[in-house]
């Protein structure tokens, strides 16, 4: 099944907007605990879109429209596909749909969403050979900026002896190309995120590998926001920011921001790294919500939360990009574990969960969801 959609698709294409005002919640010190008592409600309705195909709002949020009462086939007409195992990396397609992995199988799934009716299988793309043991295996999915001529796809992996990241040729077949290899491997702190910054430029975010030194230790890819120029086999990265621990999420708004998330002993963090390269500390949760996979739009982030199992929302301040207000919770306990996050064609934030093994999965689980946006709220039933 080809997966190239008609005409090309780049980084550009890929750019989108976020109109939202949210209640001033000002910070007055450096971090802030994730109390939904101090998040604000939205008092303008959000809108996420694509700026280059001009949509104004995101399309309606599906119907309620039963499903039928069948095995893997959850109710909520907001879930994509359900009976996944645990999902490790989401990324939406050009043409509506998405790909998703299972981080312990290695499998890359192409996935339709539908409003009712039995939801469609989702199809095999790509099958990488994985090491899952601790929180490794494939933790995340970038598309190549030129996707709808060269079908290509990027993911971060665990192997037997390293982390990397690797490119998948979707169309044409053949062994996945590593492109940068060497990323230190350990008990813990596998995960890693990907993203494109420019058509040239991609971004990688490793972690610590379980080893909070190497975050600092500059010979070390262990624990660090990387630049790849060009990236095609046997790639080196520059460094750009150090000291990450547990790698949640890299994303870029294509433009001038990019938004990193990650899990210290202290703190959970978002950061942004604004054009002249220096990182500063948007953000912190000393209570840990498990800061996870990230949607980034102009001036505003979407971040997935594993321990809170909710999605937050934060806008940064059009002048200053400083996160001045608590950020809003979202579909908080209806799908349990959240982790990967990408913006759909429909205006709506899909996200990918992550209740195997530990996280008391039901009989849908793990699933992909679609979450609007345009109420605040936030779809869906927890069972």
């Amino acid at each position: 099944m080809s997966l190239v959609a008609a005409g090309r698709v780049g980084v550009g294409a890929r750019k989108i907007v976020l109109g939202v005002t949210l209640g001033a919640v000002l910070l007055s010190s450096g971090c802030a605990s994730f109390d939904d008592r101090a998040s604000s409600k939205f008092t303008a309705e959000p809108t996420w879109q694509d700026a280059d195909q001009g949509t104004s709002t995101p399309k309606a949020p599906p119907s309620a429209a039963k499903r039928p009462d069948l095995p893997c086939v959850d109710p909520d007409p907001l879930v994509v596909v359900s009976c996944l195992d645990t999902t490790g990396g989401i990324v939406a397609l050009p043409d509506g749909t998405a790909l998703v992995a299972e981080r312990t199988t290695g499998r890359i799934l192409k996935v339709v969403a539908t409003d009712s009716g039995v939801p469609p299988a989702p199809v095999e793309v790509a099958k990488l050979d994985v090491d899952p043991t601790g929180d490794g295996g494939i933790t995340a999915l970038t598309l190549s900026p030129s996707f709808g001529e060269d079908g290509l796809i990027y993911a971060y992996i665990t192997t037997a002896s390293d982390n990397r990241v690797v490119r998948i040729n979707t169309e044409g077949g053949g062994d996945p190309k590593p492109i940068l290899t060497g990323i230190p491997k350990g008990a813990t702190g596998n995960r890693g995120s990907i993203d494109f910054h420019t058509p040239d430029r991609m971004l990688v975010l490793t972690g610590d590998a379980g080893n909070p030194s190497a975050a600092s230790d500059v010979s070390s890819l262990a624990g660090k926001l990387l630049g790849i120029n060009s990236p095609a086999p046997g790639a080196t990265a520059d460094v750009m920011v150090s000291g990450i621990g547990v790698a949640g999420g890299v994303c870029s708004d294509h433009k001038d921001t990019i938004w990193i998330t990650d899990r210290t002993a202290t703190e959970d963090r978002l950061q942004r790294v604004g054009p002249d390269g220096v990182a500063q500390t948007a953000w912190t949760w000393p209570d840990h919500p498990g800061v996870a996979g990230c949607a980034a739009a102009t001036d505003a982030v979407a971040i997935s939360l594993t321990n809170q199992k909710a999605l937050a929302l934060a806008s940064a301040d059009k002048d200053t990009h400083a996160v001045t207000a608590a950020p809003s919770l979202i579909a908080q306990d209806k799908y349990g574990r959240l982790d990967g996050a990408t913006i759909g064609g429909d205006g709506m934030i899909w996200v990918a969960t992550v209740n195997k093994p530990d996280g008391n999965p039901n009989q849908y689980d793990d699933r992909v969801v679609r979450i609007p946006i345009n109420d605040g709220k936030g779809g869906g039933t927890r069972d």
